[in-house]
């Protein structure tokens, strides 16, 4: 019966290559054989192995229940002829490996890397030199996105994926071989995908397309792990002015004791009792912890705290209180207008081999329509009116608007039976 991992390994450093075998190649390494880093030398001799390649394929296994962060627990890596899995619980520091990937001229490979670029940012304050993310091309030379993983691996590849161990729990220690098998899959054809994905890219002309999307999505990313985002509490629509500015400072006190307790800041405090404080506009710590949900005893202790946030909030002076920018709303029709045009759209672009849920939804088409009505007031254009989405929407809905095209039912059985015509011999 064949093991279901080896480690490779050479005498005194268990796991590591003989230096006579390590030379690049583009074989991929067999199921069944990859390593497992437990050492800061054996991380340090892999990355200076993986140095060699100006490609690096990597994943993780994390846990984002428990803590402020999300806790990682392994980092699956590969390269040609290279395939480890590092038990991050025992090589906290990876450092070396984070600015291996920051180095000019390499590209780094992913599948839905959003976790990933955290880690990242949260250890060396920087990016990958080159990112590229499979799922993110896949949706620009293909129709569908989000897409999985396996998913891509059997569409791209014919090939299947490990299924198991979906529900393990990685803090969890030793590691069963079908679990690091599992986790090593997520890396084994990143790679093959990468050449794939590049090569239908490079055919359709959409290589540009991919740097700018892979751009944007990491100015999000970044955006997203650096700054503080109060306003993603659910429930602040209909809060007032003043309740807002409570609003902002309960999520600033509440993320600042997450962060020092390392818990999720909903199990400090829940957004529906942040957002009942707020509508109280009480900073007595009676009344607070007279609302229905705050008789837990460990509130108990941070009654003061909640207190003196409120209290903060309630102090701000009128004008600086947030939510306060009046915006004109666009025509009622435009809604009705944005969901009948991104319909008509989704079929153009499965035409075109591109994933319509990747391009954007009926409120962006709504808010292009508006931008182009001269009633949109957003802080910047439209994501319709930018990049390489403009040039696939852009002159189809300036035809539109101008009469040089028409919608019409086709096929009313066909999966897009919604047509574009455009007219030709009329002026553009």
């Amino acid at each position: 019966m064949r093991e279901p991992y080896k480690m490779r390994s050479c005498r005194g450093h268990p796991g590591r290559v003989p230096r006579r075998f390590r030379r690049v190649t583009n074989q991929r390494p067999a199921r069944g054989s990859f390593e497992v880093v437990t050492t800061d030398a054996h991380l340090r001799e892999l990355v200076d192995r993986l140095a060699a390649h100006p490609h690096v394929a990597f994943d993780t296994e994390f846990v984002s229940e428990h803590t402020y962060r999300s806790q990682l627990c392994l980092l699956q890596v590969a390269a040609p002829d290279i395939l480890a899995v590092v038990d991050t619980l025992k090589v906290p520091d990876l450092d070396s490996f984070w600015r291996l990937l920051a180095e000019p001229g390499r590209t780094t490979v992913v599948h839905a890397g959003r976790e990933e670029m955290g880690f990242i940012l949260h250890a060396i304050k920087t990016r990958p030199s080159s990112l590229f993310d499979v799922q993110v091309a896949a949706g620009l030379v293909d129709h569908d996105y989000p897409a999985g993983y396996a998913s891509i691996v059997r569409r791209f590849l014919n090939e299947a994926t490990n299924k198991g161990e979906t529900r393990t729990d990685w803090r969890q220690r030793p590691l069963t071989p079908a679990q690091l098998e599992y986790a090593v899959d997520d890396v084994r054809h990143l790679e093959r995908l990468w050449r794939k994905m590049h090569g239908k890219l490079e055919a359709l002309g959409r290589l540009e397309w991919m740097r700018e999307e892979m751009a944007a999505w990491q100015d999000d990313v970044e955006e997203s792990f650096v700054r503080k985002r109060w306003r993603r509490v659910a429930g602040l629509n209909g809060l007032s002015r003043r309740e807002l500015a409570v609003a902002r400072e309960l999520w600033h006190w509440r993320d600042a004791v997450a962060e020092e307790r390392d818990m999720p800041p909903r199990r400090v405090l829940r957004d529906d009792l942040l957002v009942e404080l707020c509508k109280r506009k009480s900073a007595d710590e009676k009344q607070i912890s007279a609302i229905r949900g705050m008789q837990r005893s460990d509130l108990r202790h941070i009654l003061r705290g909640i207190s003196e946030a409120i209290g903060r909030g309630l102090e701000i002076p009128d004008e600086e209180c947030p939510g306060g920018e009046r915006h004109r709303a666009p025509p009622a029709q435009l809604a009705v207008l944005g969901q009948f045009l991104a319909t008509a759209l989704a079929g153009v672009c499965r035409q075109m081999k591109l994933a319509p849920a990747l391009v954007g939804t009926a409120s962006d088409m709504r808010d292009l329509l508006a931008h182009k009505l001269d009633c949109f007031d957003g802080d910047r254009p439209p994501l319709l009116a930018t990049g390489w989405r403009a040039e696939v929407v852009g002159d189809l809905v300036d035809d539109l608007l101008a009469g040089r095209a028409s919608l019409r039912i086709g096929d009313v059985r066909s999966h897009d039976p919604l047509v574009i015509d455009r007219h030709e011999g009329r002026d553009r």
